[in-house]
């Protein structure tokens, strides 16, 4: 089942998207900075990731918006309004929660109408539109259950139908699908990304699950204690990330040891000279190469100093572990067929193709 808006929705949410600008957000709590000079810019119409560890300040940032907490300093701008200071109420932004956050004594319906009962929206009208959204979410057949009634799925999809009655210019959702089993967080994050493009709504999505920001988001905002390390589209940040940080935080990397050449321009690693992407850390040139496990090459060879050590299906794929001279381990996807022959305790030979690679300081 897909989220479909409804033919006979006039005015749907979100149909005046907006821009949403983060501008030097500073906030502690006692010695803890939660935000530390953030800086980030949400596109019209967009779905924002906010990705990163436990601890970044990503909720921070979107309970700042929503107006749930207040920074110490810095301004939050909805279309170049300061709204800074605007209580939550007057926000105009809807706001999904983890924990769906429902009335356990009213009915899916009441539930979806409760914002516009509270803003006064005659009896009438505000149970049409919420009929409308429990359409637009797919349980136009339970309006009249109860939350014990529904499963996780769609108490989810009650909380975002009661988000959207109002018609906000801007969509929160904090990692609204995290308390769902795997394959319901799928089915449902595929259709929150249907529907929030169908509306064409400003979205912002808090969330520490990579693989989920890679597959909903125009952009992703990778962010580590309080500040933004890189914001860009799933593709870009996947394939260059810009700080070693992003690189490893997002999809899987290996850290190979190479060495700069003097200039700084090129490193050693696995017995060739590789162009670097972005610039060479200071310091010393013994540095840790950063790469990704489909950009590594494994063949099978009887006098390989490399030996297999362990082997994951991956479907298509079949990611090794190998222990390189050293000790050092990398990771590598090969397609099925290849990689058969290559059990644990294979020697093998290990190279990287001829293009640029990601560099950092030496781990110990």
């Amino acid at each position: 089942m897909t989220l479909t808006a409804p033919a006979t929705q006039a005015e749907p949410a979100g149909t005046s998207a907006a821009t949403v600008e983060f501008r030097g957000l500073r906030r502690a709590f006692g010695s803890t900075v939660a935000l530390d000079g953030f800086d980030l810019t949400a596109r019209p119409g967009e779905l924002l990731a906010l990705l990163g560890p436990s601890g970044c300040g990503k909720t921070t940032a979107l309970r700042m918006l929503a107006g749930f907490e207040h920074p110490d300093s810095g301004d939050i701008l909805v279309d170049g309004e300061d709204v800074t200071r605007v209580p939550a109420h007057r926000r105009d932004a809807g706001m999904v929660f983890q924990s769906y956050s429902l009335f356990p004594h009213l009915s899916a319906l009441d539930n979806v109408a409760f914002g516009l009962r509270m803003r006064k929206i005659r009896t009438g009208e505000r149970r049409a539109r919420a009929a409308e959204l429990l359409d637009l979410v797919g349980l136009a057949d339970r309006g009249d259950q109860y939350p014990h009634q529904l499963s996780g799925g769609q108490q989810q999809r009650i909380a975002l139908a009661r988000a959207l009655a109002l018609r906000p210019r801007v969509l929160l959702l904090d990692e609204p699908l995290s308390a769902l089993d795997a394959k319901v967080r799928l089915n449902l994050r595929e259709e929150i990304r249907r529907l929030q493009q169908e509306l064409g709504i400003t979205t912002l999505f808090v969330t520490h699950d990579q693989e989920e920001a890679l597959s909903m988001a125009d952009r992703v905002a990778v962010m580590r204690a309080g500040r933004l390390e890189q914001c860009a589209a799933p593709a870009e940040l996947y394939a260059r990330p810009t700080t070693a940080f992003v690189a490893e935080f997002v999809g899987t990397m290996s850290r190979v040891p190479g060495r700069l050449a003097e200039a700084r321009d090129t490193v050693e690693v696995l017995g060739r000279r590789l162009p670097l992407d972005g610039d060479a850390p200071e310091g010393a040139l013994d540095v840790d190469v950063l790469v990704r496990p489909e950009a590594v090459r494994v063949a099978a060879d009887a006098e390989g100093t490399a030996r297999v050590v362990a082997t994951a299906f991956l479907g298509s794929a079949i990611r090794l572990t190998v222990r390189l001279a050293g000790a050092t381990e990398v990771k590598a996807d090969l397609p099925t067929h290849e990689a058969a022959a290559l059990a644990p305790g294979a020697p093998v030979t290990v190279t990287l193709p001829e293009r640029p690679v990601l560099v950092a300081p030496r781990t110990a």
